[in-house]
């Protein structure tokens, strides 16, 4: 069965990764960020030598974001990021080919403990079944 799994976060938490502390974030050292990177960078490996990755990436901070929708007229409305500093945004993604809904939860488990400062928000990780077809009769 494929999975969607996501980590979440925030502007405030992409700024404090550079440097950068808030009342929401603390600033992260070189050596916490590169800690980190190590750490997802093996379970990336593992799922690649296991055979269960498929994707996975992080992505460009809110700020870079573009949200596009209908006005009440039917017209395009755009907006760019930034956003407000709390708003959680997903920031990464794996697609995974696991056996079992327990395997996935055991590799989200695994990101779930990945090494941050102490005080930096913690955010769920998300898992989502990505379905062989969609359902009969629609959604």
């Amino acid at each position: 069965m494929k999975y969607l799994v996501m980590v979440q976060g925030a502007q405030a938490d992409y700024d404090a990764m550079n440097g950068k502390a808030s009342a929401y974030s603390l600033a992260w050292s070189e050596q916490e960020l590169r800690t980190m990177f190590l750490y997802m960078q093996t379970i990336n490996d593992d799922l690649s030598e296991s055979g269960e990755l498929i994707d996975g990436n992080g992505l460009a901070e809110p700020a870079q974001t573009r949200f596009v929708s209908r006005g009440p007229d039917g017209q395009p409305v755009i907006t760019d990021g930034p956003y407000g500093e709390a708003e959680e945004v997903l920031a990464g993604y794996w697609v995974l080919d696991c056996a079992s809904l327990e395997r996935v939860t055991e590799i989200a488990e695994r990101v779930s403990r990945c090494p941050v400062p102490d005080g930096v928000p913690e955010y769920p990780v998300v898992i989502r079944p990505i379905p062989d077809s969609p359902p009969v009769g629609g959604v």
